[in-house]
């Protein structure tokens, strides 16, 4: 698998990271699936086809079977990998005081932490990668702490913070970090989710995981910092930045008006 480019993706076994995984396959590319989730996971792996894909059930929480996973994965790619995608993440929706708190702890443990153990172990084989790059999954929640998200917008203010600096700490190895940011896709987080936000009616769900699996194919190839799709997203960037005064009242209409 040498000669091929390679990506390994977190929370694979369905919704973006499933699509993502299909997409890349379907390019050529050699693709690395892990997941919590070893029915799903089995089902894409015999979808893509062994020859095509490694695939270990791992969960991002965990730093040894990270490093375990990742490390067998470079084994079959000639201790290389082209892109490091930290997908897996978890969403909980609902007023903070009626959420568990083991639940606000497990989001920060998976979108946080995941990511950190994600780059930690992926580090020294993107180093010896050529144009190796580290993408992960934000959201426009990130653009102002969300009511009845507060913990998921959060780590999504983290993932940002993040990918900023790691862009600038890792450009010396010649590695690109950026993050891909989306309002509510149409994926199992959110569609099955037991309790909707209001903001889920609000501003509705008008994406699928197709489509930000293209746009982590487009990021793999392009040069921006932080990958936004759908005009939601456009137009609360540029208008919290024109005129931060709004970024209050308008995302307490749009997340709590009933």
């Amino acid at each position: 698998m040498e000669d091929r480019k390679s990506i390994f993706i977190t929370g694979a076994a369905s919704g973006i990271g499933r699509e993502t995984a299909r997409l890349f396959a379907k390019k050529g590319w050699y693709v690395g699936i892990s997941d919590v989730n070893s029915e799903s996971l089995k089902k894409l792996e015999s979808e893509i086809t062994k020859g095509n894909c490694f695939s270990r059930v791992m969960d991002v929480t965990d730093p040894v079977s990270f490093q375990e996973t990742v490390t067998a994965f470079s084994e079959k790619t000639g201790g290389k990998i082209d892109i490091l995608f930290n997908n897996a993440g978890i969403l909980r929706m609902g007023l903070n005081e009626n959420i568990d708190l083991k639940d606000q702890h497990l989001i920060v443990d998976i979108n946080i932490k995941g990511i950190l153990n994600g780059v930690n172990a992926s580090l020294p084989f993107l180093k010896k990668t050529p144009g190796a790059r580290i993408i992960s999954m934000c959201s426009t929640s990130s653009v102002y702490g969300l009511p009845e998200l507060a913990v998921y917008s959060a780590t999504k203010h983290a993932v940002c913070a993040l990918t900023e600096a790691f862009d600038i700490e890792l450009e010396k190895y010649g590695i690109r970090v950026c993050d891909i940011m989306a309002p509510y896709v149409a994926t199992p987080m959110v569609t099955d989710a037991k309790h909707q936000a209001h903001s889920v009616a609000s501003t509705g769900v008008n994406l699928k995981a197709e489509q930000i699996a293209a746009l982590v194919w487009k990021a793999a190839h392009g040069k921006k910092l932080h990958w936004k799709i759908h005009y939601l997203t456009y137009v609360l960037f540029f208008a919290f930045w024109m005129m931060p005064f709004l970024k209050r009242p308008v995302t307490k209409h749009l997340c709590l008006s009933k």
